[in-house]
């Protein structure tokens, strides 16, 4: 049977490297991760998936909580027979990156969190992702896209980059995207959690990120023992994409301690 989810697979599968498996945020898709599928493909098998909702995947309207985008990531790589990885994600992605490592830590050998945070919602967070949840069946994409591209990439980006950007956002469709805002309006809280993280890992944040700002990324690493941080200039919420050679020399840092 193939795969639930849409995915791409670069790189040799011959490496004796651990693979790398890279969740992208909302509302984009695997394409976000050009830059590093481009960078570590040649040394190493580098997945990029879908999230049910998102890209070429099936979407599936309602409600999908954090913990069925976990359970989509380990069927994909049951399916594609990767035992073990390196996992990495950032902003929605970062948080299904730690929901997957509360599921099943055996597998996780290395923790890439990119622009995200690990806390609840809070009842006003609750209550402004569902109206926004409503607002895109009722609107579409386009509008929120336009809203907050300038806030996913700074305002100084590359046109190219912004443009990139903004077509995954209006590419999204919006019954994926609102179920996966409802989903998020009740995700649990991981502050506990990174405190258990045994794996080397890899905090990263654009300096210039309104949504998961620097301090929150400084109090995440403080929490996960052993992490590193690394604050990328010149970049907001997308640094994989704004500055990409900075944002793979952090990761290969990373990659290197395993």
């Amino acid at each position: 049977m193939a795969p639930f989810l849409a995915y791409e697979d670069k790189g040799t599968h011959a490496s004796t490297a651990l693979p790398l498996v890279l969740i992208h945020g909302h509302p984009f898709d695997h394409t976000m991760w050009a830059p590093q599928v481009a960078a570590f493909s040649p040394g190493r098998r580098v997945i990029v998936p879908d999230l049910r909702g998102y890209g070429a995947s099936p979407v599936v309207p309602g409600i999908t909580p954090l913990s069925v985008f976990a359970e989509d990531v380990a069927a994909l790589l049951d399916d594609l027979r990767v035992p073990e990885f390196v996992l990495g994600g950032l902003s929605m992605g970062g948080q299904i990156v730690m929901e997957c490592y509360r599921l099943f830590p055996g597998r996780v050998r290395g923790l890439l969190l990119a622009d995200t945070f690990p806390a609840a919602e809070t009842p006003a967070g609750r209550k402004s992702r569902n109206a926004m949840a409503d607002r895109l069946l009722r609107e579409g994409m386009a509008g929120y896209a336009d809203e907050v591209l300038f806030k996913m990439v700074a305002p100084y980006a590359r046109p190219e980059v912004a443009a990139h950007v903004r077509r995954m956002m209006t590419g999204t469709p919006a019954e994926g995207a609102a179920a996966a805002l409802r989903g998020r309006a009740e995700r649990p809280d991981y502050r506990e959690l990174l405190t258990r993280i045994d794996v080397p890992t890899l905090v990263v944040v654009g300096e210039d990120d309104e949504y998961t700002p620097v301090e929150q990324a400084k109090a995440m690493h403080e929490a996960i023992p052993g992490s590193a941080l690394h604050v990328v200039r010149a970049a907001a919420h997308l640094p994989n994409l704004e500055q990409p050679e900075e944002f793979n020399g952090a990761l290969a840092g990373l990659l290197d301690r395993l």
